[in-house]
């Protein structure tokens, strides 16, 4: 897989910050409308970032779940933009709403799932020796 060693939540994230800053859009700006039971249901950008979001953590759980060497940078990674999403959220004020909490929750979802998910692979693979019995 090519893409080890990037963080997929990344893609959301530029285009969050691509939107809210270089576009100057609102989020709750509705994209499309789906029909629904009770009539229909707007769906936002902000949705659809989520929406993507999602997607993408799924892909990154699925990646942690390989052995390779290149695991620990992906791993790294995701810890950087984790941080640097919590820095945004807390410092900047365009990047104060529920669409881009949410994005940070789900790459805090990242961050733990990756780490856990590295831990159980590695005591699943861990072998330790064994003396014979005393001569």
């Amino acid at each position: 897989m090519f893409l080890i060693g990037f963080p997929l939540l990344l893609v959301p994230f530029a285009l969050y910050n691509m939107i809210a800053l270089l576009l100057n859009l609102d989020l709750a700006t509705a994209v499309f409308t789906v029909p629904v039971a009770s009539g229909r249901m707007a769906v936002s950008i902000g949705d659809v970032l989520v929406l993507l979001a999602i997607v993408l953590l799924y892909f990154e759980i699925l990646k942690s779940t390989r052995m390779s060497s290149k695991k620990f940078m992906d791993h790294a990674l995701s810890v950087i933009l984790f941080a640097a999403m919590v820095t945004e959220f807390a410092a900047v004020q365009w990047a104060a709403t529920s669409t881009f909490l949410l994005l940070t929750a789900l790459s805090f979802i990242d961050v733990i799932g990756g780490f856990t998910i590295s831990i159980r692979t590695a005591s699943r693979n861990a072998t330790f020796e064994t003396q014979g019995p005393p001569a």
